[in-house]
């Protein structure tokens, strides 16, 4: 009997591409780090799980999965390359300490008000956003 799909696997197929192997592991691969995860980290992984899947088709995989929003590349951490993180319901949130590094993820981010004034104004649909505040953390503010 087949696995039922997953929510982000389905926003795959109704975004008119094929459910393949090798798509289908590098999403295993993301929704297993909890969406936090550098392209390089993917790569080995999904190697780990499938040794017949290259690199190409892997950043084939995750340009497909930026296109459709289910993930972003962000450059937390001070990272010079990007870590993908999963756009949960189309959006993402997090604030970044500039001092640790320390990354805060958090929920309701209160644009939904300023998402339709934007799609009023620019005539667009919007399907997700990634938003990142930075400063200093608890432990790292001054006191």
């Amino acid at each position: 009997m087949d696995k039922p799909l997953s929510p982000l696997a389905r926003r795959i197929r109704d975004g008119g591409y094929k459910l393949t192997n090798a798509r289908l592991i590098v999403l295993q691969v993301i929704e297993e780090s909890h969406g936090h995860i550098t392209s390089a980290d993917i790569v080995e992984r999904v190697a780990e799980l499938d040794e017949s899947i290259g690199r190409a088709s892997v950043f084939r995989t995750l340009d497909m999965l930026t296109r459709l929003n289910i993930v972003r590349p962000s450059y937390i951490e001070g990272s010079q390359s990007p870590q993908y993180v999963l756009l949960h319901e189309g959006h993402h949130h997090h604030i970044v300490c500039t001092n640790c590094h320390q990354t805060i993820e958090f929920h309701d981010c209160g644009l939904d008000k300023m998402t339709l004034a934007l799609q009023q104004q620019y005539n667009v649909e919007i399907t997700g956003h990634l938003l990142e505040f930075y400063g200093l953390c608890e432990n790292c503010k001054p006191t």
